[in-house]
């Protein structure tokens, strides 16, 4: 079987569970990692029986494929260079910090013919799967997406950092123009919003209200999708879905077995496939465009 020489740049929190799925993964090997913190990027090379690199540019010419879990304001000019020289990417979201650089990656994978799949991980979440199976008209959606403090990911606010993720699920439910966007925010502990609040009006009467924070005291990631005749409510942690729909005996509660698999798994497993197969991935440059587009949109309104 051939295995794709794959690489991580970035081997922090997330970083470091890159290289720990591409390490098992039959169809990859882990040719390299790579982070500016010499004494940890040393500790996981070691761990993961590879080379390791304080520099990236180490690994041109040693790897078709690399994963970029990096701080977003390195993410254009690191997957250019990898993209330039003919590389698939998988490159964490969000894709970047501006629509200009994002629409430039894009046209560069389209003209390099290379793979970029953007990291919008509950894409992969069994839960969403189902989910996406069953909804079919959303009119009014609501989401909790809360997380406690941490020093990584504050760089940007709490739109980008955690919100995106249901924006992505959101536009990817809905299927319609956006008409208008309402929202609110707070700085708290970070230099940007850490507690974010938009609602966004569709153009076919659909509603989502989305609430994101990460100073919460707990986890939590849940979604409700109301429907004509039907509730439907999603806990993405748990990996579990609850539809209570109108019958003719009353309100009936229909709970889908779920078969739990770890989002980040298939994550990467998908990538990998895509690039042996030069198929298109699940989320490539444009519907991650799209998510940031609306995000940078959320965050313009909270700063004014």
């Amino acid at each position: 079987m051939k295995k794709v020489r794959v690489a991580v740049v970035g081997v922090g929190h997330l970083g470091s569970e890159h290289a720990r799925i591409y390490f098992r993964m039959k169809e990859a090997s882990l040719a390299g990692v790579v982070d500016s913190a010499e004494e940890r990027v040393s500790k996981i090379g070691k761990k993961y029986r590879t080379e390791s690199f304080t520099d990236y540019s180490h690994l041109f010419g040693k790897v078709e494929a690399v994963s970029i879990a990096v701080p977003t304001n390195l993410h254009y000019r690191i997957a250019k260079d990898f993209l330039e020289r003919g590389i698939h990417v998988l490159l964490e979201k969000p894709i970047t910090q501006t629509l200009n650089q994002a629409e430039k990656l894009i046209s560069l994978c389209q003209r390099k013919k290379v793979i970029l799949q953007v990291g919008h991980i509950e894409r992969f979440n069994s839960a969403l799967q189902k989910l996406e199976r069953q909804v079919k008209n959303p009119r009014f959606i609501e989401c909790h997406r809360l997380s406690p403090y941490q020093e990584r990911g504050i760089e940007v606010g709490v739109v980008l950092d955690l919100m995106i993720h249901d924006i992505d699920i959101i536009l990817n439910l809905v299927k319609s123009p956006i008409r208008r966007i309402e929202a609110i925010g707070v700085k708290v502990l970070s230099p940007h919003e850490d507690i974010a609040n938009a609602r966004i009006i569709f153009t076919n009467g659909a509603v989502a209200n989305v609430t994101s924070s990460r100073i919460s005291r707990e986890k939590m990631r849940k979604m409700r999708i109301f429907e004509r005749d039907s509730y439907t409510s999603v806990d993405f942690l748990h990996q579990t879905i609850s539809t209570y729909r109108r019958a003719a005996s009353g309100i009936v509660r229909e709970t889908p077995a779920i078969k739990k698999v770890e989002p980040l798994k298939l994550e990467l497993r998908h990538f990998i496939n895509c690039v042996l197969k030069k198929r298109k991935p699940l989320v490539s440059g444009t519907p991650a465009k799209e998510a940031l587009q609306i995000a940078l949109q959320i965050s313009r309104k909270i700063n004014k």
